[in-house]
């Protein structure tokens, strides 16, 4: 989708993107596994590309959730900003808050187009899972 609209990160899919690959980033933090430094934009994906994307990283979320006990991750010094050493918590709280941003970013673009958006809070999800039979 190539709908945008102003103060937002870009284009839905562009948006869509960007979001995936920091989260990705921030996974590779938390296991163990740096990624190596950024040369430019995250590229704009297809929607295909970003749904096998989501499902792998699902994946890895709930293996590296199983386990945060067990996470000890210190960010490099970059620019200003010194190492933080024992910042497990400040990666995993930037991962939800920067997934947030977007999708309510992405929400903004859809509803200015006029495209229903979504009901992202945390209450409309719980009460959607509660009446799913699996849940």
């Amino acid at each position: 989708m190539t709908a945008s609209a102003p103060g937002v990160y870009g284009e839905v899919l562009a948006t869509l993107s960007h979001l995936l690959d920091a989260d990705g980033r921030y996974l590779r933090y938390l296991e163990g596994t740096p990624p190596p430094a950024r040369t430019g934009p995250d590229a704009t994906k297809s929607l295909d590309e970003l749904a096998d994307q989501l499902r792998d990283q699902a994946v890895r979320w709930r293996i590296l959730l199983a386990r945060m006990g067990d996470v000890n991750v210190t960010i490099p010094a970059r620019g200003d900003r010194p190492e933080m050493p024992h910042a497990t918590n400040l990666m995993v709280i930037q991962a939800l808050h920067h997934g947030n941003d977007h999708r309510t970013q992405i929400c903004t673009v859809l509803s200015v187009n006029g495209y229903a958006a979504p009901d992202l809070d945390v209450w409309s999800y719980w009460a959607e899972r509660r009446l799913e039979p699996s849940s």
